[in-house]
């Protein structure tokens, strides 16, 4: 009965063990989850930017814009790891409402690059490319409430 009052009353002091104590170490204060996630969105912008330089390039240049322009997304949705944590971020990239999306963006992003390191076929990779948007327009619509209800709906006026 002592035990469970020093661990409720927060005065336990004994081991916890080896995984708490990593757990523990590994947290980060939330000036440095500003910072990681400043850095890493940056450096997705940056690579998608290269990248759309790479698109003029006359020899495998659309194979560059492919790679960085893929690279460059990935970073900027793996920044958002520094602000809620991989376990988090994880479960919150496949919960049902957006499951579908998260699903799209995987998709494009291993087709863009499939395209354009094996299939050397340019047009497929610029095809992924243009999908590979649309698909994280979409997925990003699902974090902002009634955002995707009305874009379907804005899209159902235009086609009337």
């Amino acid at each position: 009965m002592d035990k469970l009052k020093k661990v409720l009353s927060g005065q336990d002091t004994e081991d916890r063990g080896a995984l708490s104590e990593v757990i523990d170490a590994s947290t980060l204060s939330w000036s440095t989850r500003i910072k990681g996630f400043a850095i890493c969105f940056v450096l997705g912008i940056l690579c998608s930017l290269l990248g759309t330089l790479f698109l003029w390039l006359p020899r495998k240049g659309l194979t560059l814009f492919a790679v960085f322009y893929t690279f460059g997304n990935m970073a900027s949705i793996c920044s958002t790891v520094f602000l809620m944590g991989p376990l988090k971020q994880l479960k919150r990239m496949f919960e049902p409402t957006r499951l579908i999306a998260t699903i799209m963006v995987l998709l494009c992003f291993a087709l863009t690059l499939c395209s354009a390191f094996w299939w050397h076929n340019k047009g497929l990779a610029l095809i992924f490319c243009i999908l590979q948007s649309l698909a994280l327009t979409w997925y990003s619509l699902s974090f902002i409430p009634f955002a995707r209800d009305a874009v379907k709906k804005c899209f159902a006026a235009c086609l009337e």
